[in-house]
């Protein structure tokens, strides 16, 4: 991995982890700076970097400065019973031309996940969740991403890329990896109703923000994902008010750290991303606070990963099969550890889906489909499929 892309944290940042208590995170994580230079990276579990980068970010210029603050509140907070090895690499300042931060961040994150370590991006507008995607192009694998967002962030197909654009760049350019898109906690007054239409006529998954809400339902949005790109604009603005194109409903903030924690839990998620936040906006650094509580939240999954994807040995599971009058019939999977579901796709072992051959989904699903109600997670996934 190239450290040319990466900068030290600020001298005044890392000073001032001597007035802090030793058992804070900020003594417990190594830290890119001037005096101990580039971490280690071996036995690595998340790396944190920050992107410097507003020039494509809608209406919310200045989403790359500052990012320094949120650094200040994590350090201060205490680590969880964890064992996870936590480091910070600094910031990738903005190129000479976008396409030059985009191509840093690629690399960094190509690389993270090379080494199996998942990478934390904060700053930047959240076009970089499109650079994120493109990282993956090298690991040849299909992809799926999780969104927490008021918007779908369609945008116009002929358009630029950028912060309010970059699912359709997703969705139109080669390589196409994308198998699963899954925004949650839309509003619905945010969106045309041609564009939930197509997200629903490409059997993609959007949770409005009512439904979001009932956390438990959308757990599995995460289990599914190896993206996890998250707004900060869709938390209330009460709660987090340093967004430029924030709006008076939208999550609580210990909402966002319970869905932080799910995605951190998620054997699958490879990569975590917090965007769009804008200190000139910022009300005694509250938002700050809050995203890093996010992280740590994230953080706190990871360490608790019980590695319960029913491929690793199916002894471990009860396996529930439901008859269909006219269809063939439904196997679902419970984990011992968990007590997580998945229902299966029956493919043939050599398909390129075969990753996606079993769909997280709840207990609700299962309930439902002994009363021959077919899920719509088995359904949408059997299309994208054919």
């Amino acid at each position: 991995m190239s450290q040319d892309f990466l900068t030290p944290i600020k001298d005044s940042v890392v000073a001032s982890l001597l007035q802090q208590s030793q058992s804070c995170l900020g003594q417990h994580i190594q830290i890119h700076s001037k005096e101990e230079g580039f971490p280690d990276l071996e036995n690595v579990q998340i790396a944190i970097f920050g992107v410097k980068e507003d020039r494509n970010s809608h209406n919310n210029f200045g989403c790359g400065e500052d990012l320094f603050k949120i650094r200040e509140k994590f350090y201060q907070l205490f680590p969880g019973n964890w064992h996870t090895n936590i480091v910070d690499l600094g910031n990738v300042e903005k190129g000479n031309k976008v396409s030059d931060t985009y191509f840093a961040v690629k690399e960094i994150i190509t690389s993270l996940i090379k080494e199996n370590i998942i990478p934390v991006i904060i700053g930047g507008g959240q076009d970089i969740t499109y650079v994120n995607y493109r990282a993956y192009d090298e690991l040849e694998q299909s992809v799926n991403i999780t969104a927490v967002d008021s918007r779908f962030d369609l945008g116009n197909l002929e358009g630029e890329l950028s912060s309010q654009s970059y699912l359709s760049k997703i969705i139109m350019q080669e390589p196409n990896n994308l198998f699963n898109y899954c925004n949650v906690g839309y509003q619905t007054y945010f969106n045309s109703q041609e564009e939930i239409a197509l997200l629903d006529n490409l059997f993609f998954d959007a949770y409005r923000l009512g439904k979001s809400k009932e956390l438990e339902n959308i757990e599995p949005a995460f289990r599914n994902a190896d993206i996890v790109s998250i707004d900060i604009g869709a938390i209330r603005q009460s709660e987090a008010p340093a967004n430029n194109n924030a709006s008076p409903n939208g999550f609580y903030g210990q909402e966002l750290c319970a869905i932080s924690r799910y995605a951190g839990i998620s054997d699958k998620v490879s990569s975590f991303g917090i965007y769009e936040y804008n200190s000139k906006l910022d009300n005694n650094n509250q938002t700050a606070h809050l995203i890093a509580q996010i992280i740590w939240y994230f953080i706190e999954g990871v360490n608790y990963r019980v590695k319960d994807y029913p491929f690793s040995g199916k002894e471990n599971y009860q396996k529930f099969t439901v008859l269909f009058d006219d269809d063939e019939p439904l196997t679902f999977y419970k984990s011992n550890k968990s007590g997580r579901w998945w229902v299966e796709i029956n493919i043939l072992s050599n398909n390129k889906y075969k990753r996606h051959a079993l769909i997280p989904c709840t207990y609700q699903d299962y309930t439902e489909a002994t009363k021959q109600i077919i899920p719509e997670k088995w359904y949408k996934a059997m299309k994208k499929m054919v």
